[in-house]
C-alpha cells in the first residue's frame, strides 16, 4: 500500500493560510490582490522548483501559461514592466509561500520525499548534491535564555526570509543592539554599534540613528546626551 507524501488538504490549507497571513504584514500594503491570487496559485500546486534552482509558478488566467522564476526575478509582464510594487507579482509571492510551508511540513511529507519506513533500522544515506547559495540573508541580535545571540537567516526567497524574521523577532522579543562604552569627552558624534554615527535632534537634545533594522523598520537606538 503506498501512502501520499502530501499532508491532507485540510492540513495544508491551515499552512497555507497561516503562512500568508504573516507575508501580509510583512508585504507591501499595495500588492492589493496580488497576495489572494498567490495563495490560489499554491493551493491548487501550481508552484514547482526546478533542477537548476529556478522556480516555475502557474499563471492566474492562463491556465497553459508558465513562468519561470530565477532569484528574485520573474518573467511576467507585472514584474517586467515594473508595476508590482517593490517586485512583489503573484508568482514572486506563491513561491514564498509555497517554500516556507514546505519547510514547515514533517520531512515525510514534503513532495518528492518518500515515506518515512516504520520497521527498517536503516540510516538513509544524505544527499551530497551541492545547493544553490542563498540569494538573500540577515543579521539580528536577540536575547535567548539571558544570553545576547546574534542570528543568520539566510533563505532563497526574500519573502519566506522576512516571515522567518518576523516569527523569530516574536518569539524572542524585539532585536536588542548591545550597549557601547561610555563616550570620552573628545568624541563629538555617538555611535549606533549597527548603523554608525547618529544624527543630532530638530527637535531637541539628543542623538537618534537614521539607519533601518533588518525588518524594514526604523532602529530605535538614541543618545540623550547633550
Amino acid at each position: 500500500m503506498t501512502t501520499s507524501t502530501f499532508p491532507d488538504p485540510q492540513t495544508f490549507r491551515a499552512l497555507v493560510a497561516d503562512v500568508a497571513a504573516r507575508a501580509k504584514a510583512i508585504l507591501p500594503q499595495s500588492i492589493n490582490g496580488r497576495l489572494e491570487g498567490a495563495v490560489k496559485l499554491v493551493l491548487a500546486h501550481d508552484v514547482t522548483p526546478q533542477e537548476d534552482g529556478s522556480i516555475e509558478v502557474g499563471s492566474c488566467t492562463d491556465p497553459l501559461k508558465v513562468y519561470r522564476l530565477v532569484g528574485t526575478t520573474c518573467e511576467c509582464k507585472d514584474f517586467t514592466d515594473g508595476k508590482a510594487p517593490e517586485g512583489w507579482c503573484r508568482h514572486r509571492i506563491a513561491a514564498g509561500i509555497a517554500k516556507r510551508v514546505q519547510e514547515l511540513l514533517p520531512p515525510d511529507r514534503r513532495p518528492g520525499q518518500a515515506p518515512a519506513a516504520e520497521s527498517t533500522p536503516e540510516v538513509h544515506a544524505v544527499s551530497t548534491s551541492a545547493l544553490p547559495e542563498a540569494r538573500s540573508s540577515a543579521n539580528v541580535r536577540l536575547q535567548v535564555c539571558g544570553h545576547e545571540v546574534q542570528i543568520t537567516l539566510r533563505d532563497h526567497d526574500e519573502a519566506a526570509l522576512l516571515v522567518r524574521l518576523e516569527e523569530l523577532i516574536q518569539r524572542y522579543g524585539q532585536a536588542q543592539a548591545p550597549a557601547l562604552p561610555p563616550r570620552s569627552a573628545g568624541d563629538a558624534t555617538p555611535q549606533c554599534p549597527q548603523h554608525g554615527a547618529l544624527k543630532r535632534s530638530t527637535k531637541g537634545k539628543g542623538w537618534y540613528c537614521p539607519g533601518k533594522m533588518a525588518d524594514g523598520s526604523w532602529c530605535q537606538y538614541k543618545d540623550k546626551g547633550h
